[in-house]
């Protein structure tokens, strides 16, 4: 009897190669009804705009009918920029369930440990510095791919300088908030000089990328995000294994034969660089990958927040951001309606662990 009943309990688990992963069915069903939802708010997204379209006629657009004005709308027009809002919510999303996972910390994300910060201080350091001693001013912010390459450098910098400043012999998750937060104040501090030493014209333009806009993005932002995505995500979630095995403890890790700081820095790095090239195509969407991890955490149950769902939840979060803003809040960025969202739970959160922790 307690021979079945153990086994009855026992999770199935996926094995590719020496690496497994536990098969969480409250997982699996999460993912895919999240999935369902963001394929969902995506024809919507594409359907809705100064032109209303048929979702049938999206549909069959997105299936490969390129011909009638409609199919060119949903094409060319609306799915770039619905597109980036997909991708950039599944990087956050994933940077921000690594980056909690390596910190232990469900206060820890992306935002707070200086990688939006130094994305930011980048991107506003060349349209100050370059774009407008070129142009007077950058004409298509998201557009230029320079812009999107500073931000992106500006993110590895910072971590660069979060990293050699927080490794004591390995990665400490309080020490990383620590010292993230203290370069995150400091590439702030660098950015609003960027802005009240620019010319008005172009302080304003770089006003509208640091808002998290989704509008002036092209093609190019949506092939540049889905090449690392596709690069990097593949890489994080193999690291989810390693991941699951360094919480038993370093000694339990050693003894199983995963190493814990060479697997915390490489599932590190690839949150950086999901981070960086979502904040590098649309600028800092706050809150994103802070909020989405603990909700896919509490829909599915586990101690920590599982990868795939927490990237998924980030693509619904952004475009249902999206929708809202082409629906009801026209002109308005879409970072101004997630930190709407998320600025609430995060002081939920601090109230929340504050009371724990008591």
């Amino acid at each position: 009897m307690s021979s079945a009943t153990t086994t009855t309990r026992l999770r199935p688990a996926l094995r590719v190669g020496r690496a497994s992963w536990r098969v969480h069915p409250r997982a699996v069903w999460c993912a895919a009804v999240t999935t369902l939802l963001m394929a969902a708010l995506l024809v919507v997204d594409l359907a809705y705009g100064d032109l209303n379209i048929p979702f049938t006629d999206v549909v069959r657009a997105l299936l490969g009918d390129t011909s009638g004005v409609n199919a060119f709308i949903v094409r060319d027009v609306r799915l770039p920029e619905a597109s980036v809002a997909l991708l950039a919510g599944l990087a956050l999303g994933l940077s921000g369930a690594l980056i909690q996972t390596i910190a232990r910390n469900p206060l820890a994300s992306p935002d707070v440990i200086g990688v939006n910060a130094g994305a930011a201080a980048g991107a506003v350091g060349y349209i100050v510095l370059f774009a407008a001693a070129d142009t007077g001013a950058p004409s298509g912010v998201g557009a230029d791919l320079a812009i999107p390459l500073a931000a992106f450098g500006g993110a590895l910098a910072a971590t660069a300088l979060l990293y050699a400043a927080g490794w004591r012999g390995g990665l400490d998750g309080r020490r990383l908030v620590l010292v993230g937060i203290g370069i995150a104040a400091a590439l702030t501090a660098c950015t609003s000089w960027l802005l009240v030493a620019a010319r008005l014209q172009t302080a304003a333009s770089a006003q509208v990328w640091l808002s998290g806009s989704l509008s002036g993005v092209t093609s190019g932002n949506a092939w540049w995000l889905l090449l690392v995505v596709a690069v990097v995500a593949p890489c994080a979630l193999w690291q989810g294994s390693a991941l699951n095995i360094v919480e038993l403890g370093d000694d339990t890790a050693h003894a199983l034969g995963v190493r814990p700081s060479r697997a915390q820095a490489i599932a590190l790095l690839c949150a950086v660089l999901l981070a960086a090239v979502a904040v590098s195509a649309v600028g800092p969407i706050g809150f994103v990958a802070f909020v989405c991890p603990q909700i896919a955490r509490r829909l599915v149950g586990t101690s920590r927040p599982p990868l795939l769902t927490s990237a998924l939840a980030g693509a619904v979060l952004v475009l249902a951001a999206d929708v809202i803003t082409r629906l009801w809040l026209t002109g308005l960025a879409v970072g101004v309606v997630t930190s709407l969202v998320g600025a609430p739970y995060f002081i939920y959160l601090l109230i929340r662990t504050r009371r724990t922790q008591s």
